[in-house]
């Protein structure tokens, strides 16, 4: 749809924004505080039933805890209560329409089909209505489409890595670069990261911190321009240079 948008706007060579999809790696690190990853890296790709741009849909997880911190997620997403978002008791509620549905049903059809194994969920969530069991999807490799491909629904790619090093280009083999998550007790090292990561919003030892005055947006495909912050003024603005002789 942006790249539409953009085609549109070339007749007049009009100014636009995009800001677009994302496939966000949340990166967990094995000195991370777990009592506080496990929720906050579940709830990194539950919030709003996974449609979300910024969704932590890739999760990476030090290898030396992978096993454990996986089931840490997929235990806390198999207990969230699914039901219609005016319930107040709702935890995730429904895709948007049936053709979300078929489209995020058929990415974990492939998905499962293609080597991944999923911890909990796998599919849809009863017989009627658009909604998704939470998914967390293990056993994935780089090539799969539940990798690759923003699902936009509640399911989660689990990754393992053994070192920093070649961490980061792992995080950035993605056309996206919208958002990322990194989770340690070491502050030199999530800075470290961070720097290396490719995207707009990176968040320390939590996921989803907004902010009106941080700048939002994101790199590659992920859009063009800022919002959010002072840096959203920019795309109304008109920088003058006037030269006088005197």
């Amino acid at each position: 749809m942006g790249k539409k948008i953009v085609d549109a706007a070339k007749g007049n060579l009009k100014k636009v924004s995009l800001e677009l999809g994302g496939k966000s790696p949340n990166i967990v690190f094995a000195d991370a505080d777990l009592e506080a990853a496990i929720p906050g890296s579940a709830n990194a790709w539950l919030f709003n039933h996974g449609q979300c741009c910024v969704a932590g849909t890739r999760l990476f997880v030090e290898e030396s805890i992978f096993d454990e911190f996986t089931q840490g997620v997929a235990e806390f997403a198999g207990q969230v209560k699914i039901g219609p978002g005016l319930d107040p008791a709702t935890q995730l509620g429904p895709l948007v329409s049936q053709e979300q549905l078929d489209r995020v049903t058929s990415y974990l059809r492939q998905g499962l089909a293609d080597g991944a194994r999923a911890l909990t969920g796998g599919g849809r969530h009863g017989d009627s209505g658009y909604y998704v069991e939470p998914t967390v999807l293990v056993d994935v490799r780089e090539d799969m489409s539940v990798v690759r491909e923003e699902i936009f629904g509640p399911v989660v790619a689990a990754i393992p890595f053994s070192a920093e090093d070649g961490l980061a280009a792992a995080a950035n083999n993605t056309e996206y670069g919208l958002a990322a998550g990194i989770w340690t007790r070491d502050i030199s090292k999530a800075h470290r990261v961070a720097k290396q990561i490719k995207a707009g919003s990176v968040w320390v030892n939590c996921y989803n911190g907004f902010d009106t005055a941080i700048p939002f947006g994101g790199y590659k495909q992920s859009g063009w321009g800022r919002e959010l912050g002072a840096e959203a003024i920019d795309l109304y603005t008109q920088t003058k240079a006037v030269n006088v002789a005197l």
